[in-house]
């Protein structure tokens, strides 16, 4: 069976975690909106991945950054502050008792609730819904180590007058059909092609390959603002390791000789076939430095400090 960056320790704390929605603090079981929202019924908004170090949401201003500049690339008024999200998201990890590691948060904003089924936004009657679910959640300690296995399908990322695929939406359905053929086809994930055919991004991370010490990805024209992403690029060039941002082809991949993910949820993950074709057999030596650079900054980010 195959098994994703996403793939993660069951805890059954889970069962009775509390959520938040709208301000308001339910179980589990008593979470709930309307079957009117937004979200539910046409996949109107923006969310964000965070994760709990020691105590901390890492690169929280980045996030909440990005969360609103989607918004208001939607035209969507989220209707609080930043400085009050951050207080919802930290009153919500306090009731749960969640002040260490181990903790993932999907934060989730809606355009709100409609008065029917329609997509005209001025139907909507009620300020956005806010929706923040907290879990006790790790990454598979092998996550660091094992090998993924990619496929690349024939779902594209498009450009950015059908949908901008910067916009960290709920309509993800190009990526759930991208993750569907590449799990049909018995890979852990997903690679996409840009409009031109060259490589983009995975459905649910991001992808660097290394070439003779130097680190690749994506012109990030058709991809997702990482926050990942981007510090793992931040930190390469901070150690002097040579980082571009540029088109490149699958022709490039098979000839690589390390890849590897980025996400919020597992940071960096190596990877050892794409389409079959064998890059590595074991976690090279750019993704393991790469890994312990981030892990530092991570820890830097949790004391308050710049590393």
């Amino acid at each position: 069976m195959a098994h994703g960056t996403h793939s993660y320790l069951p805890d059954p704390r889970n069962e009775n975690v509390i959520i938040d929605v709208n301000g308001e603090h339910f179980a589990r079981p008593e979470a709930k909106i309307s079957v009117f929202d937004s979200g539910f019924m046409l996949g109107d908004g923006v969310w964000e991945g965070l994760r709990l170090h020691a105590g901390k949401l890492a690169f929280l201003d980045q996030h909440l950054n990005r969360l609103y500049r989607g918004a208001k690339a939607i035209a969507m008024d989220i209707g609080i502050t930043k400085s009050e999200l951050t207080e919802r998201l930290y009153s919500v990890l306090a009731a749960n008792e969640m002040d260490g590691d181990g903790v993932h948060i999907r934060l989730m904003v809606t355009r709100g609730i409609r008065s029917t089924p329609y997509q005209d936004p001025r139907v909507v009657i009620s300020p956005a819904t806010i929706v923040i679910i907290p879990e006790w959640k790790e990454a598979l300690p092998e996550t660091a180590t094992r090998l993924l296995s990619l496929f690349t399908v024939h779902v594209r990322r498009g450009y950015p007058d059908v949908q901008d695929p910067k916009l960290n939406s709920h309509s993800k359905l190009n990526c759930i059909t991208a993750c569907i053929q590449a799990t049909q086809a018995g890979a852990d994930e997903a690679l996409m092609l840009d409009p031109h055919g060259f490589v983009a991004t995975c459905n649910s991370t991001h992808f660097f390959i290394v070439k003779d010490g130097e680190v690749w990805t994506s012109s990030g024209d058709y991809c997702l603002d990482g926050i990942t992403r981007g510090m793992v690029i931040e930190i390469a060039r901070n150690a002097g390791i040579p980082v571009y941002e540029r088109n490149f082809s699958l022709t490039d991949v098979y000839g690589a000789d390390e890849a590897f993910t980025t996400g919020t949820f597992a940071g960096l993950a190596p990877v050892g076939t794409v389409d079959g074709r064998e890059l590595s057999t074991k976690r090279g030596p750019m993704v393991k430095r790469l890994q312990q650079l981030y892990l530092e900054r991570l820890s830097h980010e949790a004391a308050g400090t710049t590393g």
